[in-house]
């Protein structure tokens, strides 16, 4: 079977000499020294005694040492396993009780991480450096499992998900033909997977300059500025770095950008057009399954705005061809090689697992429905309708018609003490505005707030439990 490292292996024989990573401060590394980098730690990590099915924790940089420890450690058969970096160290804690991993990879700063928590004490640290040993390297299998991951936390605590090579694969071949173009792309890449995608690819990726977890910082100059420097051709971002782009003036040589992580809504799909004249692919997908559909931007129609505008929800598109997707209540549920079929505590199956014959559906916990052309529109979150004048409403059948009234940066739909509320962060001077067109849904109460709080990993998704909290205070 093919994996990663093989596609990767391959991609140094085509373009040994094409940069494979420009980290955060611009340093790069071509394929070949990747390569190179890689067979020096997997013969440094050898001698340390990590041996096939061995779990690693990593608290790494994002950077070209960290995706070469990633193929390192797989080369040997290992285990790599990933906190959710959204929850910094009480999810690095999580991932330690959660995996009981038998090393700790860390480099720089991090490294002292080993020294902090009772748990990593005992633990080899394995740490970047120059390896001299010829490594033997392990001919992974499919269901061998390549990373421990974690869900977001958002709806409860941070569930912990194995992933096998074959599982990175078809993941790949899910994506890859999103990504694929005949050019030589510089893609300046927010997500870790789509790096992972490019290696296999042999296409350059350009890392942010810029802390992850510190989105907010972030200034639109700064964005463009490195945007410009890197001469970047594509953008994978979330929607959040999408607002600060439209904020940006020239964006020199960038014509594409794929953006997914939260809701895409359609007036920043506009605003990337009408701005920068970019072509812009939405995707919708989640971290059990990514992705499940996706959207180009052209194929949006008139009537399409028109919809969205008058409360049919928010359109993300055609389910992708590796995936088989249903609704049942509303929900979305999806089946396929690249989705998630368990996790590694089985108890945490129970609730979002539907074992079918040899067929486990996914439930996504979203609800929505497929239109007459077979392309899904997303309502919001399973059990976040509420009961309004004129029946029962979901969240993004209101909140993406208000992301296209006049003065309004981000809404969120909730249910108050005062009954249903649309809470509008914007232009107060609206507020009259907005709470007429709120009635036409039949919501009573429209308030402004000051900071809508957003999700921690990507800053593109309202914290709802967040705000909810806010409002009671």
């Amino acid at each position: 079977m093919a994996d990663l490292l093989s596609h990767f292996a391959a991609a140094v024989e085509r373009t040994p000499n094409r940069t494979a990573i420009v980290d955060g401060k611009g340093h790069q590394i071509s394929f070949q020294g990747l390569q190179s980098r890689v067979q020096h730690l997997a013969g440094r990590w050898q001698d340390k005694g990590i041996q096939p099915g061995d779990r690693v924790l990593m608290a790494m940089p994002v950077n070209a040492d960290l995706y070469a420890s990633l193929a390192a450690l797989w080369s040997l058969g290992a285990t790599v396993v990933l906190p959710e970096p959204a929850m910094g160290l009480s999810g690095l804690r999580h991932a330690a009780r959660t995996t009981k991993p038998k090393a700790f990879c860390a480099a720089g700063a991090y490294s002292l991480l080993k020294f902090l928590f009772p748990s990593l004490w005992t633990l080899p640290l394995l740490t970047p450096g120059e390896g001299h040993s010829t490594p033997t390297v392990h001919k992974v299998q499919p269901d061998d499992v390549a990373l421990i991951s974690f869900t977001s936390g958002t709806t409860g605590q941070p569930k912990a998900i194995p992933r096998s090579h074959a599982f990175l694969m078809a993941q790949h071949d899910a994506i890859a033909p999103l990504l694929h173009s005949n050019n030589a792309e510089r893609d300046l890449v927010a997500f870790p997977v789509f790096t992972l995608i490019n290696l296999a690819a042999g296409r350059t990726s350009v890392l942010p300059n810029w802390k992850l977890s510190k989105l907010s910082r972030l200034s639109s100059g700064q964005l463009e500025s490195w945007i410009q420097t890197q001469q970047i051709t594509r953008a994978l971002i979330p929607p959040s770095l999408c607002e600060k782009l439209v904020q940006s003036g020239n964006t020199g040589p960038l014509h594409t950008v794929f953006t997914g992580g939260g809701p895409v809504f359609p007036n920043l799909v506009e605003a990337l057009i009408s701005r920068h004249s970019l072509s812009v692919m939405c995707v919708y997908g989640s971290t059990e399954a990514e992705p499940i559909a996706h959207l180009n931007a052209r194929d949006i129609s008139a009537k399409d705005h028109r919809d969205m505008a008058a409360g049919m929800g928010l359109l993300v598109g055609y389910p992708v061809p590796d995936i088989m997707l249903r609704i049942r209540d509303d929900e979305i549920q999806v089946s396929g090689a690249h989705v998630n079929d368990g996790y590694l505590n089985p108890t945490h199956s129970e609730k979002n697992k539907i074992k079918e014959g040899d067929i486990i559906w996914h439930r996504t916990g979203d609800a929505g429905t497929l239109d007459d052309h077979g392309r899904l529109w997303l309502w919001g979150r399973v059990g976040s309708e509420i009961e309004v004048a004129s029946g029962i409403l979901f969240p993004f059948a209101i909140e993406v018609a208000a992301q296209q009234w006049p003065g309004v940066d981000r809404c969120a739909f909730v249910k108050t003490k005062a009954g249903p509320t649309l809470c509008v962060q914007g232009s107060r001077t609206h507020l009259n505005d907005w709470s007429k067109s709120a009635l036409g849904f039949g919501v009573p109460n429209v308030i402004s707030i000051d900071n809508m709080p957003m999700d921690k990993r990507h800053a593109s998704k309202v914290d709802r439990a967040k705000l909810r909290r806010i409002l009671e205070t």
